[in-house]
């Protein structure tokens, strides 16, 4: 099992900027981001499978929000611009060494997961 290791959270005002890092401890072929606030369930933000262009988001940060992945395979980038209220949580890193097949949304597809870290954006 992958060990992941999120860092770059942090409290910002609506409208800046922050930018979340994920190390992987081995190679990756999916990765993706999550969030989560106290009562509600974990939420997809960003998905990518490593090595390829071709990422996925959840359609209230699409525009706002880019989700990369450097080609080592093992770390992945999530910048979030524009950020609002509503974006503040605990976003998790989440990995599988599954190349397709992924339903990116669903926390149960990924086998690991980082211990997150706290974005909170204030009004």
């Amino acid at each position: 099992q992958l060990q992941l290791v999120e860092s770059g959270g942090g409290s910002v005002q609506a409208g800046g900027s922050l930018s979340l890092s994920c190390t992987a401890s081995g190679d990756t072929y999916c990765m993706a981001w999550f969030r989560q606030t106290p009562g509600k369930e974990r939420e997809a933000v960003a998905f990518i499978y490593t090595g390829t262009d071709m990422p996925f988001y959840a359609d209230s940060v699409k525009g706002r929000f880019t989700i990369s992945d450097l080609t080592d395979k093992k770390t992945l980038v999530l910048q979030m611009n524009d950020l609002k209220p509503q974006d503040t949580g605990m976003y998790y890193c989440a990995a599988d060494t599954r190349r397709r097949g992924i339903n990116w949304r669903l926390p149960r597809s990924y086998s690991s997961w980082g211990r997150g870290t706290q974005v909170t954006v204030s009004s």
